[in-house]
């Protein structure tokens, strides 16, 4: 079972031919409104990956909540566990230009008044793969990490966006994953390389670096490995890094290895790039493995 504690936002997406520069007007034609927020759209790729999933995490009680909420409904995703606050519904601005990339602007509202009680005891156990982020408050999110290692879950963060969380908590989880940036941080800190290898002795846990275009690597007790990126046609790189913490945990949650795991997620960022979107471009298990 997947477990995500995490954000959830309404993101607002305008397709550009180029991004902005500071005091540029830009027009665009169109703009779309879609669920989005890292926890929920990391735990709409594992449920559409074919897992199991519970989500915690708040909304506000106002109208975007209803719209947020949409996708982690349709993916059959367990929201018993979601608060409605009285803060507003976290929300995003999403400039996409022509090649895929991205900039994005979050507005994190409730999202920081979810909880780490929000979760029951039950949920920790070793049966489950917690999944955390970097969208909620580090305090809750260190809580949480600490309740699920005592209780033996297997727990993966996401280090996204790139912040401070308590080095009692970081050096406890068994995976890490972070793009390039956020390894870069990271590394900075704690003064070492920026790669995966040099993280993983550091800290002394699992580390995953999602290299873009590039591939993945990866570093554990079990070797290192360096995974190739699949080649695609790419249209909207949004979600891609959310679809790959996504599969690899659902991925990792079916038994698969590190390794595996990564290539599944290789697979199912790549099919995602080539879509438009957040959450309506994450793939289901099937289009993966028959990618």
């Amino acid at each position: 079972m997947i477990v995500v504690f995490g954000s959830i936002n309404l993101d607002l997406i305008f397709p550009l031919a180029s991004l902005p520069t500071a005091g540029q007007t830009v027009l665009t034609p169109t703009a779309r409104i879609e669920p989005g927020g890292k926890g929920a759209n990391q735990a709409v790729a594992a449920a559409r990956d074919g897992s199991s999933v519970v989500f915690a995490g708040a909304v506000g009680a106002d109208p975007l909540a209803g719209l947020a909420l949409a996708g982690l409904e349709a993916a059959g995703i367990d929201l018993s566990r979601v608060e409605r606050t009285e803060a507003y519904t976290g929300c995003a601005a999403i400039a996409v230009d022509r090649a895929g990339r991205n900039h994005v602007m979050v507005a994190a509202g409730a999202n920081l008044l979810a909880r780490a009680d929000q979760l029951e005891d039950a949920l920790l156990g070793p049966g489950t793969t917690l999944v955390l982020q970097m969208e909620t408050e580090p305090q809750q999110t260190a809580a949480l990490i600490l309740r699920a290692r005592a209780r033996g879950a297997r727990i993966v963060l996401n280090l996204a966006p790139a912040a401070a969380l308590a080095p009692e908590a970081l050096r406890v989880i068994d995976l890490l994953v972070a793009n390039q940036e956020e390894g870069a941080w990271l590394g900075t800190r704690l003064g070492t390389g920026v790669n995966a290898a040099s993280l993983q002795q550091a800290l002394g846990v699992g580390v995953v670096l999602t290299l873009g275009s590039e591939g993945a690597e990866a570093a554990t007790d079990g070797g290192r490995v360096r995974i190739e990126a699949e080649r695609v046609d790419v249209l909207d790189t949004t979600a891609a890094g959310d679809c790959f913490t996504g599969v690899l945990a659902a991925s990792l949650d079916r038994g698969l290895t590190v390794e595996a795991g990564i290539r599944r997620a290789n697979r199912a960022a790549a099919l995602c790039c080539t879509r438009p979107g957040t959450q309506g471009s994450l793939p289901t298990g099937a289009e993966t493995d028959a990618f």
